[in-house]
């Protein structure tokens, strides 16, 4: 069982959490949604309340040091955390200190005046190159700032980086207590249910979609194994009609992959569409039409599942008792090519019987956007982390690395 933060004695003590507070901003700076700083709340509050002193500490975006100066710049300045700092503030209906830089004078004073209830947001930890890195010099630096370390951020857990393992790994060498917050109890116990699965909660069926079979092979095989069906739809599904001979029009194929295509439908576990919305063009298309899955035309693109695939995965799905999802059937974002995926989301929704895990990304978007969250039983805020921890059974870095209790 792994240490948690609500046995942790933390009046007085600099806690360290590591939260993902990777939000999304709209055009003009301001953040689109918020809803990984909502999920942090019940771990924040939690030590609040017990007189902590919480130095938080987050991602936010890429920086690419290849890149010019000014160019990284450019970056930096996109991806501040300021905003961030102040939406947390008027979350929890208090004062958030936020320091913006990743070392220094300013950040040492900063954390040294800190009080017992207060809360402290660092600037984005990849203004540090060395934190993709897990540089162990900066992974020292910052762990010398706390007394106890908390990980929260689920969605960055599949990273070993200096704020998710760097620093834990540290502390406790010496001694100190490393704890998982709620968040990240939310996630490892809901996806755990996906990794090993008991015999009467099968059939457990996996829905897998996106663009590229080679992003998921790892997945594939590892789900193959545990599954009883595997559900394959979106920009993938035509490396799989490919490897079957199917003629695929201009939609994207992975020709490297079409063995490996092969040797999943031979296991008898894939389940394909049979019918797909096809249009002339990506954006702005003049011809939409739904056709066989063997019938796309040369100069035609896949952008959707058709109504008869629906239906069969609606069937499939009904019979679940375990499922877990992770990417879109279509192109969701466009109206004309949406009903593929609200219809997944409606089939399981529709299941009162069946355990259901929705991995993060695209697929939880579309979750959230066509009003379905409440209908899962879990909606995970992470999406590379969610399939590698099915992937590696259970295990992420940023997970193994929090202690073990009796």
């Amino acid at each position: 069982m792994k240490a948690h933060v609500k046995d942790l004695k933390a009046e007085g003590l600099r806690v360290i959490v590591r939260v993902d507070f990777n939000v999304p901003f709209k055009d003009d700076g301001t953040i689109r949604d918020d809803n990984r700083i909502k999920a942090a709340l019940p771990t924040i509050q939690e030590l609040v309340k017990k007189g902590a002193k919480v130095i938080l500490m987050s991602h936010l975006g890429k920086i690419d040091f290849k890149k010019t100066p000014e160019e990284v710049a450019d970056q930096k300045k996109k991806n501040d955390m300021a905003p961030v700092a102040a939406r947390l503030g008027e979350l929890l209906g208090k004062k958030v200190v936020f320091v913006p830089v990743t070392r220094g004078e300013e950040l040492e004073k900063a954390v040294a005046e800190m009080k017992n209830g207060d809360v402290l947001v660092m600037q984005n930890t990849r203004y540090e190159k060395g934190e993709t890195k897990n540089d162990p010099e900066l992974a020292a630096y910052w762990a010398k700032f706390g007394d106890a370390f908390c990980m929260d951020a689920f969605g960055s857990a599949h990273r070993a980086h200096c704020s998710t393992v760097g620093i834990p790994e540290l502390m406790k060498k010496e001694g100190k207590p490393v704890v998982m917050g709620y968040l990240v109890e939310k996630e490892v116990v809901a996806l755990s249910r996906c990794v090993e699965v008991a015999a009467d909660q099968r059939p457990y069926v996996a829905i897998l979609g996106g663009l590229k079979v080679s992003d998921k092979i790892q997945v594939i095989d590892s789900l193959l194994k545990k599954c009883d069906t595997i559900i394959v739809c979106g920009a993938m599904a035509y490396t799989f009609f490919k490897s079957e001979g199917y003629e695929t029009g201009t939609s994207p194929v992975e020709l490297d992959q079409l063995e490996y295509a092969k040797k999943c439908l031979a296991s008898g576990k894939i389940a394909l569409p049979v019918d797909n919305v096809i249009a002339d063009a990506f954006d702005d298309p003049k011809v939409i039409k739904t056709v066989a899955a063997d019938k796309v035309p040369s100069d035609m693109m896949g952008m959707d599942i058709g109504p008869k695939s629906v239906a069969k995965f609606a069937k499939i799905i009904a019979g679940a008792k375990t499922i877990f999802w992770n990417g879109p059937a279509g192109v969701f974002e466009k109206e004309q090519f949406q009903a593929g995926t609200k219809g997944i989301c409606e089939a399981i929704a529709s299941n009162p019987h069946c355990f259901s895990v929705v991995g993060g990304g695209d697929s939880a978007a579309a979750v959230k956007q066509f009003g379905y969250k409440q209908k899962f039983s879990h909606v995970s805020t992470g999406g590379g982390a969610s399939l590698e921890m099915i992937q590696f059974d259970g295990h992420l870095p940023g997970i193994d690395v929090i202690a073990e209790v009796k």
